[in-house]
């Protein structure tokens, strides 16, 4: 049984809180959620869970960020997506109560806080803005994941490699981009090999729409990777 600190809870009402669909449901839904939350910590490279694994609730990050990944037939991982603080992760599994449908991984150590399945379903039964908010965030999820679809689909290496970019770029609000992700984390969220990555690079950077050492990737032209990231 964990012991969770007043300042602990109060802290996690805050972050659900400023979640966008928990946004605006009542200090009461709020803390109820909050209730029924349990903490848990990962370090560096553990697993939270599995594919294909029994869904066991609905993850809120508190601290460091979460790679959610698929592994192909081959062996290649796919990165679908980063989850950082203050997102939810494994929200469709949690309500339909199938298998997990990929693998979560802490990037940095990190702080989650699982809120179990039959809670969330509860919760959901009793509070019908709640049901409505958590509709509306698979509603979100389905359209990145239709999003990533296309851009496999109708964009070259160059080109989803831009877009990649330019993603980081506008969650950081900056043109400079830390090199949190190596080359082969950037190959697997583009679908292709390091290599194939490091000739991409070195294309912009040649082009002179960005430069790059081991620490930073600075975006000098973002008007031109726009373009590459439309081919």
């Amino acid at each position: 049984m964990y012991d969770v600190s007043a300042p602990d809870k109060s802290k996690l009402s805050q972050l659900l809180s400023g979640i966008p669909y928990f946004r605006g449901q009542g200090p009461a839904v709020v803390a109820a959620l909050a209730a029924c939350a349990i903490p848990r910590t990962f370090e560096v490279d553990a697993i939270i869970f599995w594919e294909d694994q029994p869904a066991t609730g609905l993850f809120l990050v508190e601290e460091g960020t979460v790679k959610i990944s698929r592994i192909s037939k081959e062996g290649r991982e796919h990165i679908m997506h980063l989850i950082s603080a203050g997102d939810t992760f494994n929200d469709v599994a949690a309500l339909d109560g199938g298998m997990n449908p990929a693998t979560a991984t802490a990037c940095t150590a990190v702080k989650v806080w699982e809120i179990p399945r039959e809670d969330l379903r509860r919760l959901a039964e009793q509070y019908p803005q709640l049901a409505w908010a958590l509709v509306e965030s698979i509603a979100r999820r389905a359209r990145h994941l239709v999003g990533l679809v296309q851009g496999l689909a109708l964009r070259n290496v160059r080109g989803r490699l831009a877009h990649l970019l330019l993603s980081e770029a506008q969650n950081l609000d900056s043109d400079r981009v830390p090199r949190m992700l190596t080359q082969e984390e950037m190959a697997a969220r583009v679908g292709t090999v390091r290599e194939v990555v490091g000739r991409a690079l070195r294309n912009l950077a040649n082009d002179g729409i960005i430069e790059f050492d081991r620490h930073r990737i600075v975006i000098l032209d973002p008007d031109r990777l726009a373009a590459a990231a439309e081919v």
